[in-house]
Order: C-alpha cells, then sequence, then structure tokens
C-alpha cells in the first residue's frame, strides 16, 4: 500500500475541500453561461475588391512636391480616373517588394482629401484594413481629386530619414493611392515630381518633359512606378558603367552629403564597371533596358539597401571613395542589390509574386531569394575587385563564425527564419543568438557555397553554380516579365547541372537542428575555420564600421556606445554571469572601462591559476560586480588552407574572362 510520506490527515482533508470546492465553482460559472449565451461577434465589414488582370479605365496622373526639405514633406496631388459611381476602395501599399513584410508607412500619410469636380466627399477607413480608404462616388463624376502629405521622419528614431539638405529618397509607393479591384500591373500612372532648383536625380523611369523645376515621367504600370525609387540631391553625380551606345545601359547614379565626395578616381570606376561586366559571364543575359546604381555617399540620409528591377537603393559612407583603401566592409552591397535583377525581380518565388501591393506575400524561398543572392554578392565582388580575395575570405569567416556559435539553431531551423520580415520587422532584438533573425541571408549563404563546391567536385571541376545562375537566371535575354519558380524547379535545375540528391540536402540543411555552423562548403572548398589572439584587418575594420569592441568569440559578448552591451551570446561566459543586453560596463578588474583594457584582462586570464575577469556593471540605477569565469584568451575567426585539398573556393572567387 502506497502513502502520503510527511503529510497530515488533517492536511489532507483541507486538500480535498478546496479541490471540492473549486470544482462546485466551475460548475456555477458553466451554469451562468448556459443561461446567458455569449455575445455574436461583431460582422467584418464587405470584402475589399480582390484584384483582376483587366486594364484600368484611364491614367492616374500622380504629381509629387519634394521641396520642404525643412520639414521632410512630401506633399501629393492625386487624379483617379473612374469608371461608375458607387463604392471606390483606394489602397495604400501595404507589402511591399525587397521588405518581404507589411511595411508600408501608412503611419505617415496625413491630410488626406477627396474632391470631385470641386465638391468634397468623405471618405471612410476600413475597419478590418487600415490601409483601405472607402469612398462613394457620385453620378457623373469622372475623376477624383486627391490630396495628401507623406510626413517623412525628422530623425532616426521616428523610422527611415528620407530627406535632407542635400539629398532625397522618393519611393513612389509612400506617396500614392491606387485603386482596389485590378492588378497593379494593368494600372497606369503618369508621375511628375517637383525637386528643388538646380538638383539633379537619377531613376530608372524615363523623363517627358521638364519645365518649372518639375519633371514628368512617362506612363508606366503602377506596379513599375513603384519598382522605380529616386534618388535626387544637390550634388549628383551620373557615370556611364557600359560602353558608349551599349543596348542595355547601366548606370551609376550618385549624391552625396558635400561635392568633393562625388569625386572617384578612374581606378574606382573601373571596379564598378567590372562588376558589370561580372555579372554578364555570370548570368548571360539583362533583364532591363537600362539599369540605374541610386547611391548615397551619406551620413544623414538613413541606411538602405533595396532592390528594384531597373535599379537599386544604396546607402554607403560619405567617404566611400576617399576612403577606398580603409573603408571596404560592406562593399559588397551594390553587386547584392545588382545580382536581385536577376534573383528576386525576374526570378521571384512564386509565392512572393502578388498582383497587388495589398495581397499578402509569403516569404518561404527566401534562402533562395535573399541566400543566393548574398553568396553572389560576395562572390561578384570578389570577382570585380570590390573586394580583395583575401577581404572575402575574412568575410566568410565572420560568418562561418557567426553561425558556428549560434545556439539557436538548436531549436530553430533555417526555413523559419524566412518569416522573421513578418514575424520581427527588423525591431532590436534581446537574445539574437537564441531568437534568430533572418539568418536565411549568410546562414543560406554558406548552404550555397556547400552547394556550389559539390557541384564542382562531383564533375571533377568542370561545372558549378556559375551553370546553374546561367541556366535558372539568365533565360530569356531581355524579358521583363517576372518568372516564378518553386522549391522543385531549383531542384530540377540543379539536377540538371550535376545529378545529385538535392532535395534531400537542401531540406536537410533548411530544416536541421544541429549545434555549429554547416561547414562542408568551406571544407570542400580547400579551407577551415580556425582562430587566433588577433583579429584581420577585415575584422578590425568591421569593428570600427559597426563601432563595437567585439569579443564575441571569447567572453560572449560585444561592447558598443558608453560601454553597453549590444549582443550577449547565449550560453557563453557573460550569459553564465547573468549579463544581457544593454548593460553598461563600469569597470574592469578595478579600472574604469576601456576597450582595450578589457582585452588586456582577457589575456591575462588565460595564464594558468589565473583568476576570473571582475567587472563592476550598471543596469539601470542598479549596480553590481560580475565574475567571468572565462580563460580561453582573445578569439578571433580566420580561414585556413587545409592542405592537400583542391583550392576551390580560391576559383569560386577568381574573375571570369570573357
Amino acid at each position: 500500500m502506497a502513502r502520503t510520506v510527511g503529510v497530515s490527515p488533517n492536511r489532507t482533508n483541507l486538500t480535498v475541500k478546496k479541490t471540492l470546492l473549486a470544482s462546485a465553482l466551475l460548475c456555477s460559472v458553466a451554469a451562468v453561461h448556459a443561461e446567458a449565451p455569449l455575445p455574436v461577434p461583431a460582422p467584418l465589414p464587405p470584402a475589399i475588391a480582390a484584384p483582376q488582370d483587366r486594364p484600368y479605365p484611364g491614367t492616374i496622373r500622380l504629381q509629387v512636391d519634394a521641396t520642404d526639405l525643412e520639414r521632410h514633406v512630401f506633399r501629393v496631388r492625386e487624379t483617379v480616373p473612374v469608371a461608375a459611381p458607387g463604392r471606390l476602395t483606394l489602397l495604400y501599399p501595404k507589402w511591399l517588394p525587397g521588405n518581404h513584410s507589411p511595411s508600408g508607412r501608412i503611419d505617415s500619410l496625413a491630410g488626406l482629401t477627396v474632391s470631385a469636380a470641386g465638391r468634397r466627399l468623405e471618405w471612410t477607413r476600413d475597419t478590418a484594413d487600415v490601409y483601405a480608404f472607402h469612398v462613394e462616388v457620385p453620378d457623373g463624376v469622372a475623376a477624383l481629386d486627391l490630396e495628401f502629405q507623406f510626413v517623412s521622419p525628422t530623425e532616426d528614431k521616428q523610422g527611415r530619414v528620407v530627406m535632407t539638405p542635400a539629398m532625397l529618397n522618393l519611393q513612389w509607393n509612400a506617396v500614392a493611392l491606387y485603386p482596389a479591384g485590378w492588378y497593379t500591373s494593368r494600372i497606369p500612372v503618369e508621375a511628375s515630381v517637383r525637386l528643388p532648383e538646380g538638383w539633379g536625380y537619377g531613376t530608372a523611369l524615363e523623363a517627358a518633359a521638364s519645365a518649372d523645376g518639375t519633371t514628368t515621367f512617362k506612363p508606366v504600370p503602377f506596379d513599375t512606378l513603384v519598382d522605380s525609387p529616386m534618388f535626387a540631391g544637390r550634388w549628383f553625380r551620373q557615370i556611364q558603367l557600359d560602353p558608349p551606345g551599349a543596348a542595355h545601359p547601366v548606370r551609376l547614379n550618385l549624391v552625396a552629403d558635400r561635392p568633393e565626395l562625388l569625386d572617384a578616381t578612374p581606378a574606382q570606376i573601373e571596379t564598378h564597371e567590372r562588376l558589370v561586366q561580372q555579372a554578364d559571364r555570370l548570368f548571360g543575359a539583362r533583364h532591363y533596358d537600362h539599369y540605374d546604381f541610386l547611391v548615397a555617399l551619406s551620413e544623414e540620409l538613413s541606411g538602405i539597401g533595396l532592390e528594384h528591377h531597373r535599379s537599386s537603393e544604396n546607402r554607403v559612407a560619405p567617404k566611400y571613395f576617399s576612403d577606398w583603401d580603409k573603408a571596404y566592409v560592406g562593399r559588397d552591397l551594390l553587386a547584392h542589390e545588382y545580382t536581385h535583377s536577376w534573383n528576386g525581380k525576374f526570378r521571384r518565388p512564386a509565392d512572393l509574386w502578388t498582383p497587388s501591393f495589398n495581397v499578402p506575400m509569403q516569404d518561404s524561398l527566401l534562402w533562395v531569394y535573399e541566400g543566393q543572392t548574398q553568396y553572389w554578392g560576395y562572390v561578384l565582388a570578389a570577382r570585380s575587385g570590390l573586394l580583395s580575395r583575401e577581404q572575402t575570405l575574412d568575410a566568410i569567416a565572420m560568418t562561418a563564425a557567426y553561425y558556428d556559435r549560434l545556439a539557436g539553431r538548436q531549436w530553430r531551423a533555417l526555413q523559419d527564419t524566412t518569416n522573421d520580415p513578418i514575424i520581427a520587422g527588423r525591431r532590436p532584438i534581446p537574445w539574437r543568438s537564441w531568437q534568430r533573425s533572418e539568418d536565411y541571408y549568410s546562414e543560406g549563404q554558406l548552404v550555397w557555397l556547400e552547394v556550389d563546391t559539390l557541384i564542382r567536385e562531383k564533375s571533377g571541376g568542370r561545372r558549378s553554380l556559375d551553370d546553374f545562375a546561367r541556366a535558372f537566371f539568365g533565360i530569356d535575354d531581355g524579358r521583363w516579365v517576372p518568372a516564378t519558380y518553386r522549391f522543385d524547379d531549383v531542384v530540377a535545375a540543379l539536377d540538371a547541372v550535376q545529378p545529385y540528391d538535392w532535395a534531400t540536402l537542401l531540406r536537410q540543411r533548411l530544416d536541421e537542428h544541429a549545434a555549429g555552423a554547416p561547414l562542408d562548403g568551406l571544407r570542400r572548398g580547400g579551407y577551415e575555420l580556425v582562430y587566433t589572439d588577433t583579429p584581420s584587418d577585415y575584422f578590425k575594420t568591421a569593428e570600427k564600421r559597426r563601432k563595437v569592441t567585439d569579443l564575441s568569440d571569447s567572453l560572449g559578448f560585444t561592447v558598443g556606445k558608453e560601454a553597453r552591451l549590444g549582443d550577449v551570446v547565449w550560453g557563453g561566459p557573460a550569459y553564465a554571469a547573468g549579463l544581457a543586453v544593454g548593460v553598461q560596463i563600469v569597470a574592469v578588474n578595478g579600472f574604469a572601462y576601456e576597450a582595450d583594457e578589457l582585452k588586456d584582462a582577457v589575456r591575462r586570464a588565460a595564464a594558468p591559476g589565473a583568476a576570473p575577469i571582475e567587472l563592476l556593471v550598471r543596469d539601470g540605477d542598479r549596480y553590481r560586480t560580475v565574475k567571468l569565469d572565462y580563460h580561453g584568451g582573445l578569439r578571433y575567426p580566420h580561414l585556413q588552407r587545409l592542405k592537400g585539398t583542391p583550392a576551390r573556393l580560391d576559383a569560386i572567387l577568381a574573375p571570369r574572362g570573357k
């Protein structure tokens, strides 16, 4: 017979009484619910008209005044033709390509008024979809006249700053409404913009006329307009990257905070020309009539790297050219965004193509869209000379080390991170190494390195991922209309290049839960990840660019502005000591915090019998002392050649001849 040890009969009786009382209360609540039915849910508003593939009856005229630099306000007038009386729904773009998320800044639309023939009409916002505005069109009305403002952020904490005294970034999706019920590709728009006097601009749109400071562009479908943003500036320079007379020219459009920042040497320009040449040799086709790199050399305009079919928006350091030899970290940006013209814009995942900007996107294939683009971004940067071979290897070493310590791989698969643009929207998170964040980019890069080196190994060096790129992305030279794909299409294209069980390999990499990074591609490429106590020049430059001291592979954290922890590695020494993001280091072993002193403390702690490192930290208004029981010394990632193995990675990074 079993018995309860240490529990008195009186206490047992009390427990039974409490249980009976709780049961009685539950029965009483159930009885009340049975007597009083629950409220009936309020009905949802009528469904918004779904997009249909039919011509729109007329051309929208969109006029944007972008001259209010002091207040950062874009003032908009829009005329929308209508075919019949009744309810018309106007939509503000919500799901933005390249953002992979419902990120339209509806909060920045202000002052909306609607009128017809001089008579003001009332609008109502949809109660279930706040991006939709309903208007009752009266009899006899041929067009609606809209006026509103896009009140863009005046400082970074409000969002991305897109207007400064020296430049602006006009994204048409921010300054336009469009009618529901049509594919956006079937809605023609004639757009115009008024810029400050004397400003130059770059855009993929083609000008039709220019007068009194206003440029009017040739009509294009609404989806093409949204895909054709503008950079404009007081100091502007356009550089041709193709030979004169090229059938599909590529241009480098530069705006800068100051005029001298636009000075690029012939050698620097030639490097960008080589980027275009190497992309031609990789893909073997161009899916545009012309392509415009839009590049802001600025510390005032907020950062961006956003792809479009015939252009890309890029923000680089102000001294992009003048500090060319020492500010190279991140110089793969233009190569990455240019690759998207083929991978993402022309060849597009089937679940990312939508008929309008208010139909939800699905991000399941971002490991191809962004992951392989990340791969080609570094490869093309190396092949063109934007990055040296050594710089590229050091960058890959940092990526490999990050994923090798990423604890979150143990519970969350790479595939699930493709949902992060919708889940997190790039908001700051407390435990990135555990939560994960958009790892389809750089872990995806490691997966595609594995695929490339495996093709090279299995084919005896006769074939590579270059062959896949030409066969998959280089089809139908000159075609603009997107060609969609699914997982099975990717597998079939790989199998056509090199027979192998690609579906199993890719699904394993996408769905696995494992400690340590997927480094088979590195090893097959002839390299291994190692650590030394000396950072590479690339690592030191990256630290300077990020304005941090990076001790992720030793103490398990980075230290940023005001000596605050910017990232803490889940499961690392700092984590074990109870430290978290935002904690401020006040002192190291009794001395006021300095980055060099902290590094010296790590070195001293590696000596036999050394005491733990002692930190005085501040967490809000509280101070405490923590001890980091770490004795492994400074550790920085590098790639080291594996003796006796083919240097396939070196071959991948080498430029292609004609």
